[in-house]
Order: C-alpha cells, then structure tokens, then sequence
C-alpha cells in the first residue's frame, strides 16, 4: 500500500520561505507522478506543481512559477516543494499526490489523475 507523509507546513510571514516534504513509501513504480496541490477553505483542491519521477520533467502553476521549486530525491523517495517570495494567497493545506504519466516529458495536472494522497499539511502566510 502506497503511503505518503507530508512535512514543512507553518505559519510564516509574507516574502519569507517555506520547504514541504512528502516522503512516499509503498510499491510506487519509477514511472509515477510526484504532484503538489493546494486547497483553499472554501476552494477547490488547486494544481500548485508536479515533476516525472523518471525524467526529473517539471510543470508549475501560472500562480507559482518562479517562487516555487519542485525536486526530488530518488534515494529517499521523497518530493520537495521549496516555496519563496510566499504571499498570503498562498495559504492553504498543500497535499502532495502519487500519479502516473503517459510520456517521459509529461505530467498530470488533475486531481483524478493521482491515485494517493497525503494528508495535507497547512500553509499560513501572513501579511
């Protein structure tokens, strides 16, 4: 059974930084999606980023790109987020997911394309 554990959420304050881990266990095979999402109270379950855990390919939402980085480490299979510049739109819990791919330079960017989810981990930013 595939398990994911999230860490790194807080409460910070706006332009500072923030580091999210998800760590995966289970049988995941090299061809799967790492994702981050994001939901806001209220909001739907948001796409923030994703990257190829084969290909090291990576895709970043419109509202994140160049303050958010998404990287790996095979060896300890786990998924980074590094999140700067924060804003306090960028609260919300972040859920990391598990997902396939269908090409080596592609990644899923919706919610039914994932089939594990973490437990969520909070993200408060504050102005």
């Amino acid at each position: 059974q595939v398990q994911l554990a999230e860490s790194g959420g807080g409460l910070v304050q706006a332009g500072n930084s923030l580091r999210l881990s998800c760590a995966v266990s289970g049988p995941t095979s090299s061809s799967y999606a790492r994702g981050w999402f994001r939901q806001a109270p209220g909001k739907e379950r948001d796409f923030v980023a994703a990257i190829n855990w084969n290909t090291g390919y990576h895709l970043y939402a419109d509202s994140v790109k160049g303050r958010f980085t998404i990287s790996r480490d095979n060896a300890k299979n786990t998924v980074y987020l590094q999140m700067n510049s924060l804003k306090p739109e960028d609260t919300a819990v972040y859920y990391c997911a598990v997902g396939g791919t269908y090409g080596r330079y592609t990644v899923p960017k919706d919610t039914p394309q994932y089939d594990y989810w973490g437990q969520g981990t909070q993200v408060t930013v504050s102005s």
